[in-house]
């Protein structure tokens, strides 16, 4: 795939913040916002361009991005207590001396209940709203439609 080094300064800029009206008035050198929404809606639909696009967030994606498998994992490992997670601890060395020592430590039952928290919002376990798929017949009395 070759594009030409302006492309490559396009995308980019691109890919700082997906914003493709300012990173053709980075590169293009260009003040007027339109004309700058224009060229850089033209270059995203270039398909050498798009293809290198997709390929920068695949590559993104893989090395900078937690996928699905990956959280629930550690979220597991959290709620069975088997991550490790490094603290500081002051240790005291006598003579009113004291240290600041890392640690490892497991994690504690309110990190433990968080992680079983949040597996189970992602698998449904728990619903703060109840749907009805039933036709239900509501009838409102007030006043003097009221009964003693």
């Amino acid at each position: 795939m070759e594009l030409n080094p302006k492309h490559r300064k396009f995308i980019d800029e691109y890919l700082i913040d997906l914003n493709a009206t300012r990173a053709y008035k980075t590169v293009y050198k260009v003040k007027d916002d339109n004309a700058a929404a224009v060229g850089g809606n033209r270059l995203l639909r270039n398909p050498k361009i798009k293809e290198y696009v997709e390929k920068q967030f695949d590559k993104l994606h893989n090395e900078k991005t937690a996928d699905m498998q990956e959280i629930i994992e550690y979220l597991t490992s959290v709620m069975r207590g088997i991550s490790k997670s490094e603290v500081v601890v002051v240790e005291g060395k006598g003579e009113g001396r004291s240290k600041a020592v890392k640690v490892k430590k497991a994690p504690d039952e309110k990190e433990k209940l968080k992680a079983a928290e949040l597996l189970g919002k992602r698998f449904g376990l728990f619903k703060d709203k109840f749907e009805i798929d039933e036709n239900v017949s509501v009838v409102i009395k007030g006043g003097d439609d009221l009964e003693e």
